[in-house]
């Protein structure tokens, strides 16, 4: 029984999944999303435990195949066989996940600072134990706390180019998540507790483009890592943007994507 996602539709012409990032929503790819919808029809899904999906009723809806396959449901929901993705973070993830469980519901897929989860098993258990530590402590201290404290992470340190404003509108709209929603997902779908996709790139049958911020030097390394183990792999490194290029530099993000999904038709 796969969970139901809400997704938001907007635009017309060949159909794009967009998978926000941990802490996102159905707007938080818009920077990209919105001028691709006047080409595209755009279907923005709210993750398990993320804006209007909310928490979810059973623990294991959070779990990453689980939700890779409530993806899957809301395509079969708008009637869309195959479709474009593009991912963010931990919607990178999802969607690598998508074209890895579902190959042939996958056309083209672009991964903005996406992982193919974590390799070693002794690694990923110390990630899995990070992620339920730190889900308990969003339990106990809040919402805010923890958006304050994720906003603060290393990862996103760059996004001080952006500036107060957006920063604070960044920081209101995670503010409208729910706190049980965001630790059931760190549990379940965190990097910690995904299955290693690896040794499973041969089976994403599509073409990937592999989108990273020039100044994302851990996700960089991923990318190179990734596209090996990829049939048809492509990496755009973005100019002056860190982690999340698509907000630090959302033209010559958006110039790569639009450009990667109109080669070759399909």
């Amino acid at each position: 029984m796969t969970a139901v996602l809400h997704a938001e539709v907007t635009g017309t012409g060949p159909p794009l999944l967009a998978l926000h990032g941990f802490t996102g929503s159905v707007g938080a790819l818009r920077p990209i999303t919105g001028p691709l919808s006047e080409r595209h029809t755009v279907v923005a899904v709210d993750l398990p435990g993320h804006g209007r999906t909310g928490a979810a009723e059973q623990p294991t809806d959070y779990r990453f195949d689980d939700t890779v396959d409530s993806v899957a449901a809301v395509l079969d929901r708008l009637g869309h066989d195959r479709i474009d993705v593009v991912g963010y973070s931990m919607g990178g993830r999802i969607g690598l996940g998508l074209a890895v469980r579902h190959p042939d519901r996958v056309k083209k897929s672009v991964l903005v600072g996406g992982s193919a989860g974590v390799a070693g098993n002794a690694q990923r258990a110390a990630r899995r134990r990070a992620d339920n530590r730190l889900a308990d402590e969003l339990l106990e201290r809040g919402i805010e706390w923890f958006v304050d404290y994720w906003m603060g992470l290393p990862l996103f340190a760059s996004q001080s180019r952006l500036g107060a404003n957006a920063l604070a509108e960044a920081r209101r709209q995670r503010l409208e998540n729910d706190e049980r929603g965001l630790a059931g997902s760190l549990r379940g779908a965190g990097a910690g507790s995904q299955p290693p996709l690896w040794q499973d790139l041969g089976r994403v049958e599509g073409a990937v483009l592999l989108v990273v911020g020039d100044e994302d030097a851990w996700f960089r390394s991923l990318a190179v890592r990734m596209a090996a183990g990829l049939r048809d792999a492509t990496i755009a490194v973005i100019p002056g943007a860190g982690h999340a290029c698509h907000l630090e530099n959302p033209e010559d993000t958006l110039a790569a994507v639009s450009g990667f999904l109109s080669q070759g038709g399909e």
